[in-house]
């Protein structure tokens, strides 16, 4: 499922934080997002699944389009945008697990409820992706005694549970140590195989190398340089050239 975004603007308070952002990007590509804190990024994810809403601009992912500002009444505005959710997942810089349920229990809550599939058949399909991404021993323990790294990955199989076609991710790696960094990397550049398209949100120029096919670099809510993974070898901007070398 391909994205597009077009003049895209959005201001907290009259202070921009996002300034005529317009990119588009191709089914199946792992897009990253870099640039300094405060850059605009997290920002910037949030509005490709309407968690935020621009104040101007376009937003295009797969066959759903969104103008703003939006002419449609409330209701529809978020019957629309509860649709796009389902298509697109996001796994959140906090995990956002449930901590009264299991880890199984978290992986088929939403399925079961909003997609109307059997508790079993959402249980085997839990199992599968707890078995792909080395949980399978996890199924009924507590989020609180996992650690940050498993806890990171049953976030993403929770978001797989509902079979997106896009995949976001916020600081996928923040307070992650650098051998659990790795294993997160692996799964994106895994998940990237599949025909997935990815949206990653960092400020971690080296994760960013091991995952990326396309890269956007932006500050202050502005692109400064975007162009697939070779930029990262031959910046066209001294702001971008700077920022890898930190």
């Amino acid at each position: 499922m391909g994205i597009e975004l077009i003049g895209i603007e959005k201001s907290w308070h009259k202070v921009p934080v996002l300034q005529d952002v317009s990119f588009r990007t191709a089914p199946g590509e792992t897009l990253v997002l870099l640039g300094p804190s405060g850059a605009g990024k997290s920002s910037l994810l949030r509005m490709m699944n309407l968690l935020d809403t621009p104040d101007a601009g376009v937003l295009r992912i797969g066959e759903s389009e969104f103008s703003f500002p939006s002419s449609l009444s409330a209701a529809e505005f978020n019957r629309q945008a509860q649709a796009l959710r389902r298509k697109v997942g996001m796994v959140f810089q906090q995990y956002n697990l449930w901590p009264h349920l299991t880890v199984m229990e978290n992986l088929i809550e939403a399925p079961v409820k909003l997609l109307g599939m059997s508790k079993a058949a959402a249980t085997e399909k839990g199992a599968y992706l707890l078995t792909q991404l080395q949980l399978a021993d996890k199924r009924d323990a507590w989020p609180a005694r996992l650690s940050g790294g498993q806890q990171q990955r049953v976030a993403i199989a929770r978001t797989l549970m509902m079979d997106p076609q896009v995949l976001l991710f916020d600081e996928p790696t923040a307070a992650l140590d650098p051998e659990i960094t790795k294993e997160v990397a692996e799964i994106i550049r895994n998940l990237g195989q599949t025909g997935i398209t990815q949206v990653v949100v960092t400020h971690e120029v080296e994760f960013a190398r091991k995952v990326a096919s396309q890269v956007i670099y932006l500050e202050k809510g502005r692109i400064i340089e975007s162009g697939s993974a070779a930029i990262f070898t031959s910046p066209q901007t001294s702001r971008f050239a700077e920022f890898l070398m930190h």
